[in-house]
Formats: C-alpha cells, sequence, structure tokens
C-alpha cells in the first residue's frame, strides 16, 4: 500500500486487516513480523508500504478495501476468538465463506444486539475511540422504580465507585407495573456501563439489547444474522467520523452530519452485481 508519508507498521498491518493494533504490538514483541527477512523491534517502525514485510513468514498481501458487517449477536455468545472454559463465541455463529472479522468493540455474554465486524483495524478503532463521538443505542429492560427526571440527570455524567461515565442521553420509554424499558445512548461504552448506571438506581436489568451503532441500525435483521453495509456508504460514513459531537438531545447523535449517505442503512441492497457469495449467504445462516 503506497502512501505519501511514512506511517507506523503497526498502523498499516491494522489497515490491512491482519490484527488490531494492540495485537500487532503483542506479534512484535513475540518476533513474528519482520521486513525483508529482519525482525521488527517496534510497532512505531514507520514505512511507506508493506512491501516486504512478513507476518509468521508470510508475505502481506496489499490491503483490499475496509468493509463493515452488522451481526445480530444473540444473548449467551461471547465476543471474543475462543474461550478456555469452552464456552461459545460468535465466530462459532457467523457464517462459514466471510473474511477475517474483527468486533467493534464488545457485547457481554448476556447482552444480544447489534455488534458491527469490520476487516480493518483502522476503522475498528476509529468507532471504537469515545473522540470520534460515535453514539450506541440500548434498550434495557428492568424491574425496579425510577423516574424520567432521574434518567434525565445522566445528560451531565455521573461517577459511580470512582468510575466516571460520560453524557448519557436516557428515556424511559414504557412501563408496566415495576418493569420498564429504557432507552439510552451513550459514546464512551466503557465496560458494562449500562448495566452499572441503572444497578446504582436500584433496577435490576434483565434483558439488554444494543439497537443501534452510530447510523447503523439493528432494525429487522434476524438473531444469529449478518449483513454487509454497502462499499459507498461506509466511504461516506468514514468522511463524518470526528467531524461532530454528539448531540445532548441524542436524537440526532447517531447520525452523521452531512448529504449523500448521511444514514447508510443496510436494509437498500447493492446491486446484485455488486454482491459477493458471502454477502449474500449470511442473511439465510440460522442456527
Amino acid at each position: 500500500m503506497k502512501s505519501r508519508e511514512p506511517q507506523r507498521i503497526a498502523k498499516l498491518l491494522a489497515r490491512a486487516g491482519i490484527a488490531s493494533r494492540r495485537e500487532i504490538e503483542r506479534m512484535i514483541e513475540e518476533g513474528r513480523i519482520a521486513i525483508g527477512g529482519q525482525t521488527v523491534a517496534t510497532p512505531a517502525t514507520l514505512l511507506t508500504s508493506l512491501h516486504g514485510v512478513t507476518v509468521d513468514g508470510k508475505p502481506v498481501k496489499a490491503p483490499a478495501p475496509a468493509r463493515l458487517f452488522l451481526f445480530h449477536k444473540p444473548a449467551g455468545l461471547l465476543t471474543a476468538a475462543s474461550d478456555p472454559k469452552g464456552r461459545p463465541t460468535i465466530y462459532d455463529r457467523l457464517p462459514k465463506g466471510l473474511p477475517r472479522l474483527m468486533p467493534v468493540g464488545r457485547l457481554d455474554m448476556n447482552t444480544e444486539g447489534l455488534l458491527l465486524l469490520t476487516t480493518d483495524g483502522e476503522l475498528k478503532r476509529e468507532l471504537e475511540l469515545p473522540a470520534t463521538g460515535v453514539t450506541r443505542t440500548y434498550r434495557a429492560r428492568a424491574f425496579g422504580d425510577i423516574s424520567q427526571e432521574q434518567l434525565e440527570g445522566l445528560i451531565e455524567g455521573i461517577e459511580i465507585d470512582g468510575v466516571r461515565y460520560g453524557s448519557i442521553d436516557a428515556n424511559l420509554e414504557r412501563r408496566t407495573g415495576r418493569n420498564q424499558w429504557v432507552e439510552m445512548k451513550l459514546t464512551e461504552g466503557k465496560n458494562r456501563e449500562v448495566r452499572r448506571v441503572l444497578e446504582h438506581f436500584g433496577l435490576k436489568v434483565s434483558r439488554l439489547i444494543r439497537t443501534a451503532y452510530g447510523p447503523f441500525e439493528l432494525g429487522d435483521l434476524p438473531a444469529g444474522a449478518i449483513d454487509e453495509v454497502r462499499q459507498h456508504d461506509l466511504v461516506a460514513f468514514r468522511k463524518t467520523l470526528g467531524k461532530s459531537s454528539p448531540s445532548r438531545s441524542g436524537r440526532e447523535g447517531d447520525r452523521p452530519q452531512g448529504g449523500e449517505g448521511a444514514r447508510p442503512r443496510r436494509n437498500a441492497p447493492p446491486p446484485r452485481a455488486a454482491r459477493s457469495p458471502s454477502s449474500r449467504a449470511p442473511r439465510t445462516e440460522r442456527r
């Protein structure tokens, strides 16, 4: 891959879809990456291309355009490549024939809903960084008592057990007895953030669903199914990253500003000729 200016090898390899930057740093420490046969000593090594770079002795191919997939993660799956305890992971459920995919962020084992998967380590990083302001939207079913006024106080953020959580746009959707559905929009996505915040108010979360990540929505994608974002929409979306801060109201916070491609939705399929077999087959893959 040609570049006008030298870039860190870890960034280039992440862009090529080899692994995330953090994983690449570990691979360099293990001596698995070389240039022209010489082992790379630091992830800060600057390169203008990946020519001559090998991973485990195999040449690195020029990076293909980034791809992004929407996966409806069912509850009961780990967001991990493997588990020492033998518990099922998302990769056990994904259809065969897909490229190597990295999850964007994580969903707890008992959390369901939209999980983004990408071939590109740099795109993964862009989507995960709080600085880019990409809004994650969740719906939680919880038991207990809470008022809309209490939820609205979360817009200023909250500190729980020494951990500071940023602004959260929370709304009480409906209540049946002491059970209610709460919608929450946030941009940090700290570990178990939604559950910890609601538990702080004395609520017991019985179900948690991520319904959107930025402009990408779960919609009617069946549990266990996967669909690919059109390349045109992905390119348009990437141009918006970091250009606007999340809306305090949250109503527009998950939509990139600007014209064409502002809401890259999955349910408008690309022309048939542009779709690969792997982007068609997953929609029917259910187990």
